[in-house]
């Protein structure tokens, strides 16, 4: 009998050890799905942290938004001769048919024609005409080159420098105020402009002449 127990013997010890052998393959795969899973896990977190941390970067660079000021105005209000405007810089209401031409302006610019604009979705920037040139000068640096107007004001402003789009307005502290960035991202072309993509060009100067 003892003969024939040891190749039994062997051969149970060679199948332990091949369980034995399989157990701790399935433990380094378990460890090592364990470990990448808990990699992928971290970098989502991060991702998504970087995320948050990037928008909170962006809002603050663009500024505090909540002090806008918003007007309801019909558009398409078309009227020939000058017009009594409620707010100083108008932000909407009756305006010429003829819209102002896009672009920076070293004069004051006809009201009822800068108002056609802002339906179009023009953003105007207006500023005091005593305004030192340096500040005028980061102005222009701070508009994009289409759907935006810079222009001096005449007539009473709440500031310094006013940002206007239709139906908006935000007085700005100065020319490096933060929010000037953020009101041209969120009412350029934005969602209160009554005719989103009119032109900009092929208007009126600052004259109120047609341009050729």
């Amino acid at each position: 009998m003892s003969k024939k127990s040891k190749p039994t013997s062997a051969r149970d010890a060679r199948l332990a050890q091949a369980r034995r052998d399989q157990q701790a393959k399935e433990r380094r795969r378990t460890y090592l799905l364990v470990g990448v899973t808990a990699v992928i896990i971290v970098a989502i977190v991060a991702m998504v942290g970087y995320a948050v941390v990037s928008e909170a970067d962006d809002r603050e660079a663009a500024g505090d938004l909540a002090a806008v000021k918003e007007y309801d105005y019909e558009g398409g209000n078309h009227v020939q001769g000058e017009i009594d405007y409620q707010e100083s810089p108008p932000v909407g209401g009756e305006h010429n048919p003829i819209w102002l031409n896009c672009g920076v302006y070293d004069e004051p610019v006809p009201n009822q024609h800068a108002v056609h604009s802002l339906e179009h979705g023009t953003v105007w920037v207006t500023y005091d005409p005593e305004l030192p040139d340096s500040e005028v000068e980061k102005l222009e640096q701070a508009l994009p080159d289409t759907y935006t107007l810079l222009s001096p004001y005449e007539g009473e402003m709440p500031s310094k420098v006013v940002a206007s789009a239709w139906g908006h307005q935000l007085a700005l502290e100065s020319a490096d105020d933060p929010r000037l960035q953020g009101f041209i991202k969120e009412y350029r072309q934005g969602p209160q402009t009554p005719e989103p993509g009119a032109a900009c060009t092929g208007g009126v100067d600052a004259s109120g002449v047609v341009s050729q």
